[in-house]
């Protein structure tokens, strides 16, 4: 081989080594944010999955990866606060923010966990931030109504779920949680207008449906309480109390075999409410069908033992409708033990069911 030609052949080979090589280094360091995306995306999915640990060891290789991450800090932030960590919570939450100071949503955690920690003065303080930052930021005004609630500000709570829908008129929790408010209040006609406002928007918001039914019976509109209540349990068949207060309506009004069946319903989802066995028994006695009304009246008692009512129901039964005085006055004599108060029973005790 011709000896000029290889060494042309070298120095051309040096020199390509001698450009690409500092270029790798160069290439590497772009490729970490990348990677730091893809650990952080994968670490917000485990989250929203709920594995807790393998989100925790994502972020934290995004972190190494790209420490610089304002949005990694905040989701391990995130994870520390599901993890019941609120100390490791809050340094995460202010690395974020010392990385992006106008960031809302780590400000907002950020005032979750100073409520967790008692601090209601830091969390006023950082959701009204993030509010300043973001005035569109729904769920920082939501959380700051709902602080001044717990203070019982009703006057700063208003205002705060008013300046939510300010920005956000269809926010159906906000509309909720302001009709709540108003009733609290006394203003029935605020509260009824805007829950009508939440229910036009959402015709399945069940707890407005309920809400609405609420007010409705307390005027006693028992119509449209009726009304409102179907509308809850359509919306939202588990909605225990709206068929418990259906249910008495239907009672009021001699509709036995309705109300039967929703307090039939409110034992399929709930079967230890002991009421509702206590009022299907009233029913089953109403409607001679006395085998379940016992069944009912027992099962009652076996669930609440302390409940002077359930006791009394049962005495009342055994004695009228079973004629078995021994079992009425074991009831009886529990009823008053509990505190309970009717001549007649205290006459019968004192007889000894003579």
């Amino acid at each position: 081989m011709n000896r000029l030609f290889l060494h042309s052949v070298i120095a051309l080979f040096a020199l390509c080594t001698a450009v690409v090589s500092p270029l790798v280094p160069v290439l590497a360091a772009a490729e970490q944010p990348d990677s730091a995306q893809r650990y952080y995306e994968r670490g917000a999915a485990l989250l929203r999955k709920g594995d807790l640990a393998a989100a925790s060891e994502a972020a934290r290789k995004a972190i190494e990866l790209n420490p610089s991450s304002a949005e990694v800090q905040h989701l391990l932030g995130v994870i520390y606060l599901k993890e019941k960590k609120p100390a490791q919570a809050v340094e995460a939450f202010t690395r974020a923010l010392k990385l992006k100071p106008a960031y809302p949503d780590a400000l907002n955690d950020l005032a979750e966990v100073y409520l967790i920690q008692g601090k209601s003065a830091e969390a006023e303080q950082a959701l009204t931030r993030a509010i300043e930052i973001d005035p569109r930021h729904a769920e920082s005004y939501l959380d700051l109504a709902k602080l001044y609630e717990q203070r019982r500000n009703v006057a700063a709570a208003t205002q705060t779920y008013q300046a939510l829908l300010a920005v956000h008129s269809s926010h159906r929790d906000g509309l909720y949680n302001l009709a709540l408010l108003y009733e609290g209040q006394g203003d029935s006609r605020g509260a009824r207008e805007t829950v009508g406002r939440l229910l036009k928007l959402d015709p399945t918001y069940a707890d407005g449906w309920y809400f609405a039914g609420r007010m409705a019976e307390k005027n006693n509109d028992l119509v449209e309480a009726a009304y409102s209540y179907k509308q809850a349990i359509a919306a939202k068949p588990s909605l225990v109390d709206a068929h418990y207060n259906l249910a008495f309506i239907h009672r009021s009004q001699g509709w036995l075999v309705e109300a039967e069946r929703e307090f039939i319903e409110v034992l399929r989802y709930r079967p230890e409410y002991a009421e509702a066995h206590m009022n299907l028994g009233v029913i089953y006695t109403s409607l001679n069908r006395l085998v379940e009304a016992e069944q009912s009246y027992e099962r009652a008692v076996a669930l609440k033992p302390d409940s002077a009512e359930a006791r009394y129901n049962l005495g009342v039964f055994y004695e009228l409708h079973r004629k078995d005085m021994p079992k009425a006055l074991a009831q009886y004599h529990k009823y008053l033990d509990l505190g309970g108060r009717d001549d007649r029973v205290e006459r019968i005790v004192g007889s000894g069911g003579r």
